[in-house]
């Protein structure tokens, strides 16, 4: 998968996105991850992005011009061209999943004041937020995105069943796990997880998974995928 990010901090992206699974993504050849500068898609002496909005208003707009040449000089037909932004969709697993599916995905952060209406109009296919917050500019939501998404990728964890054991992949949280010592200061991991009953257990985990995001996320319950009816029907 190639993923392109176009940033106004492409400092910010140094560290975070060269560990761990994204490290190893990269080295694979999984993940094909390029970092952007937007200044080096303008073209006065003081490599102007930003400018006052039309109409009055506090702080400063992206101007179009240089989002839509780099736009136009990364992208082609089988890109997704995604703008992070406090007024995007919600992002979630199921979107991460959906974007998982593109062989091509350009992320344009947002800075300043927001971004002039026009890149919006003519540029981009889909808005994602990570939260109901606001955030210095779209950098950081942007690897978060980066990060939920290449975990997803074929051959990236390792064990393919571990991002489907993950919370919020079955609309539910993740069931309680256990390691060894079997017992550790007086607390014992429940019996059930040693008894060798592999659907006893897989009936644990569900029951325990279903308990847990109906106490914490229960908003989370209505698209919630039963493992055991799936059995049953396949």
């Amino acid at each position: 998968m190639k993923i392109d990010v176009l940033t106004l901090f492409p400092g910010m992206f140094v560290g975070p996105l060269d560990e761990s699974i994204i490290k190893r993504a990269r080295a694979s050849g999984a993940l094909d991850l390029t970092i952007y500068n937007l200044r080096d898609y303008t073209h006065d002496r003081h490599r102007t992005v930003d400018d006052r909005p039309f109409g009055g208003g506090p702080g400063m707009l992206l101007k179009p011009e240089p989002i839509f040449e780099a736009v136009e000089h990364l992208a082609d037909a089988a890109t997704r061209v995604i703008m992070m932004t406090p007024a995007g969709r919600q992002f979630n697993q199921a979107v991460a999943r959906e974007l998982s599916q593109f062989s091509h995905v350009l992320l344009v952060c947002g800075s300043y004041e927001g971004v002039d209406e026009r890149v919006r109009e003519a540029l981009v296919h889909d808005e994602l937020s990570i939260g109901d917050y606001v955030l210095t500019n779209g950098a950081l939501p942007a690897m978060v995105v980066v990060d939920a998404v290449v975990r997803l990728l074929p051959g990236v964890l390792g064990d393919e069943a571990s991002a489907e054991e993950e919370s919020f992949s079955r609309g539910l949280l993740e069931y309680p796990q256990y390691t060894r010592p079997a017992e550790f200061r007086g607390m014992k991991v429940p019996e059930i997880l040693l008894s060798g009953h592999h659907a006893e257990i897989a009936r644990w985990r569900e029951e325990q998974a279903r308990l847990r995001t109906a106490q914490r996320r229960p908003q989370l319950m209505g698209g919630a995928v039963d493992s055991r009816k799936n059995e049953q029907s396949s």
